[in-house]
């Protein structure tokens, strides 16, 4: 593979997701109890990524945490780059230019994305292609808003968002993962200024013309757990095998723990009373407690640290660590997380299969 570098992109405020990205930097939030990050950086290390950066803005020093946690569990090296002021993804790269030299290539991911990629195929197709950079790109999803990176015959990027880069006749439509694969050199073609520089916009529209920007076209799940609803898709969806983990060792939970029920998943050091019931798929993290006459699931994460007292019903839904669940409270398609509720209709799809 030579020497891979990452980039997870983590500095922006995940608005969408408030009040929990109050709490939490969006990339941090848990997913099945592990934090998103770890399952980005799995990805990457798996692929074989020698070498991680993550850049920081929002609750700068918990999403740095998280990360270097993340890295260390997996034994990746990580520099953290941190942005006083939130640079774009092409501002992101130029400030973390010096930790990503060297490599012989570079594979950027948006840090709010679950996505089943085989990194492999789009490392090989940006390498034969001899592209300064290749977008990852998927059909786009049914009903979807996103804006279209079209690309023509030959696989060239030729518009994105409909008005950046020159055009053409008979492009085809698709939607951007969030994903790049770059050669070194595009990492001198990135603007000083202005300080906030995004690739779609002041990068990549002057290399359009020549082909030096290229379209991959993949598949496999993909989830931008932009909402509430997503991001509750996301963890049902891990929970219930639509979304394939076998990508991201070193991340899932489900692999260290054991079944208590079918399909019940409990990680070491839960305790839960026999007389609780138990609806599979669930998963109850470590140290989590479970008392008598309280339910679990089915589709139901349990984070760790987390008490459901007797009466408290958990169902369709994800409780952050540490929270309570009272006694006769129903937690019910939604995100509990310490004192708060949020709503969220369960069931979006997270993606194209």
């Amino acid at each position: 593979m030579g020497d891979l570098a990452a980039m997870v992109l983590c500095a922006g405020l995940g608005t969408r997701l408030r009040p929990l990205t109050a709490r939490v930097p969006k990339p941090a939030v848990p997913v099945c109890g592990v934090p998103l990050v770890r399952w980005s950086l799995a990805l990457l290390a798996g692929a074989g990524a020698r070498r991680a950066v993550v850049n920081v803005h929002h609750l700068a020093d918990e999403m740095a945490a998280a990360a270097g946690a993340a890295a260390s569990a997996l034994g990746l090296p990580l520099h953290v780059s941190r942005e006083p002021v939130i640079a774009g993804t092409g501002g992101a790269l130029r400030e973390a230019r010096g930790a990503l030299r060297g490599a012989d290539a570079i594979v950027v991911l948006n840090g709010d994305v679950l996505f089943d990629l085989d990194v492999a195929a789009a490392l090989d197709a940006h390498r034969a292609s001899g592209a300064l950079a290749t977008m990852v790109l998927l059909p786009m999803p049914a009903g979807a808003s996103y804006a279209a990176v079209e690309v023509d015959a030959g696989g060239a990027v030729r518009r994105i968002a409909g008005k950046f880069g020159p055009g053409g006749e008979r492009l085809s439509p698709w939607h951007f993962t969030g994903v790049h694969v770059l050669s070194p050199a595009l990492l001198d073609r990135l603007p000083d200024a202005p300080f906030e520089a995004d690739v779609n916009r002041h990068v990549y529209p002057p290399l359009m013309a020549s082909g030096a920007i290229r379209g991959h076209v993949a598949s496999g799940y993909w989830n931008d757990l932009g909402t509430p609803e997503r991001y509750l898709a996301a963890n049902l969806d891990v929970l219930s095998g639509a979304a394939p983990t076998a990508r991201f060792a070193g991340a899932d939970p489900l692999a260290a723990a054991t079944a208590l029920a079918p399909g019940v998943h409990v990680a070491p050091g839960a305790d839960v009373h026999p007389g609780a019931v138990l609806h599979g798929p669930a998963f109850i993290g470590p140290g989590a407690r479970i008392d008598a006459g309280a339910e679990v699931g089915p589709l139901a994460v349990v984070g760790a640290g987390v008490r459901v007292h007797r009466g408290g019903h958990v169902t369709r839904a994800v409780v952050w660590d540490g929270t309570e669940v009272r006694p006769g409270e129903r937690i019910e398609g939604a995100i509990a997380a310490a004192a708060d509720r949020v709503a969220a209709r369960d069931g979006e799809a997270g993606s194209p299969r």
